[in-house]
C-alpha cells in the first residue's frame, strides 16, 4: 500500500529513492508510460519510488478564476498511483509561502537533504521555484553535486499528438468521451458527496443523485451512460447522468445527477465514485416536463444497453 505524506518529512526507509515530480492529473497513458520506466529502474538499482504532487496544482494556485480544471482529485490520484505500485507520495500544500521557495532551495534542502533522491524524474517544459525560475537544466547543474540523475523521458505519442492532461481536458469538454477513456486506459470518472436537492428528478419520476462536481473538469453538459461504485463496496450500480445547469429548470450552477438502475435506499451524504461510459446528447432545453419526461426514457434505454 503506498504510503502518502503530506510534508516532506519522510521515513527513512523511503529517503534515497527515485523521485517523480509533477502533477500527474489524470494518470494517464503518457503518465503510465513514465511510471513502467520508473519500475525498470527500481528493479535494476533496488530502489524505491516516490511522486511529489501539490495540492491545489500550481496552476490552479495562480489563477483562482479556473476553477473546473482536474481530471482526478486526490482520493482518486493515491489510489491510482497505487495501482501503479508507487511507495510512497508527498502532496505538498501549495501556498503562498511555498510558491516563493528558491529554485535552489527545493534542490538544495528537499531534493537533496530531505529526500536524498538518486534518480529525479521530470518532463522537459518542467520549471520550479519561486516565479518559475527552475528548469531542467539547472536540476542537471547540481545533479554531480547531490549524487543524483535527472531523467527526461519521452513524451508518448498518439495519433500524432502528445498525450497530455490538456488534451484530455478538451476531449472531455467537446464531448469526445470515448477518446478520452482511451487515453485515461479506463473511464473517466467524478468522485463526490450526495446532497439533498430541490428533487425535481423525483418529481417527475426519476430520482436523483445530486453531486457538486467542485474543481473537476467542465466535460461537455449532457447526458451520460455511467456506472457508479460506493464508497467501501466492490459491486457497480449502473445509471445514467446529466451533467449541466438543467435548463429546463433555469439551474445557474453546474450538477451532476446520477439516476441509478434498480436501486432504493438514501445515499445522501454516501461518496460515489461515478465512471463515465458513454455520452449520449448534449443538454437540451424543454418546453414543459412532460416532454423531458418522454426524453429521459428515451436516454434510459440507450444508457441501459451500454456496458
Amino acid at each position: 500500500m503506498v504510503k502518502h505524506y503530506s510534508n516532506f518529512n519522510i521515513k527513512n526507509i523511503h529517503r534515497g529513492s527515485i523521485i517523480l515530480i509533477g502533477n500527474f492529473d489524470g494518470l494517464h497513458l503518457g503518465h503510465q508510460k513514465l511510471f513502467q520506466l520508473a519500475q525498470s529502474y527500481k528493479r535494476k538499482y533496488n530502489l524505491k519510488i516516490g511522486v511529489i504532487n501539490f495540492d491545489p496544482m500550481p496552476k490552479m494556485f495562480f489563477n483562482k478564476k479556473l476553477k473546473n480544471f482536474r481530471l482526478s482529485n486526490i482520493e482518486q490520484k493515491i489510489k491510482l498511483l497505487n495501482n501503479l505500485n508507487v511507495d510512497f507520495v508527498v502532496t505538498k500544500k501549495f501556498d503562498k509561502k511555498f510558491s516563493k521557495t528558491k529554485a535552489s532551495n527545493f534542490i538544495f534542502q528537499i531534493l537533496n537533504k530531505k529526500l536524498s533522491s538518486k534518480f529525479i524524474f521530470v518532463s522537459n517544459n518542467f520549471r520550479f521555484g519561486n516565479k518559475r525560475e527552475g528548469n531542467v537544466s539547472l536540476l542537471k547543474k547540481y545533479q554531480k553535486l547531490f549524487n543524483y540523475k535527472v531523467v527526461k523521458p519521452e513524451p508518448l505519442i498518439k495519433s500524432k499528438k502528445t498525450v497530455s492532461s490538456s488534451l484530455i481536458r478538451k476531449l472531455l469538454e467537446k464531448g469526445n468521451l470515448d477518446k478520452a477513456n482511451n487515453l485515461l486506459n479506463r473511464n473517466w470518472s467524478i468522485q463526490g458527496i450526495v446532497k439533498k436537492g430541490r428533487q425535481m428528478g423525483k418529481k417527475i419520476g426519476f430520482p436523483t443523485c445530486n453531486i457538486d462536481i467542485k474543481d473537476y473538469v467542465l466535460a461537455k453538459p449532457g447526458v451520460y451512460a455511467v456506472k457508479v461504485l460506493r464508497k467501501n463496496n466492490l459491486k457497480y450500480l449502473k445509471g445514467i447522468a446529466n451533467l449541466g445547469y438543467r435548463p429546463t429548470f433555469n439551474q445557474k450552477k453546474i450538477l451532476l445527477e446520477v439516476h441509478l438502475f434498480n436501486f432504493s435506499g438514501n445515499l445522501y451524504n454516501k461518496l460515489l465514485s461515478v465512471e463515465f461510459l458513454k455520452f449520449i446528447r448534449k443538454e437540451k432545453k424543454f418546453k414543459n416536463v412532460n416532454q423531458l419526461r418522454v426524453q429521459i426514457k428515451k436516454d434510459l434505454n440507450i444508457a441501459k444497453k451500454t456496458k
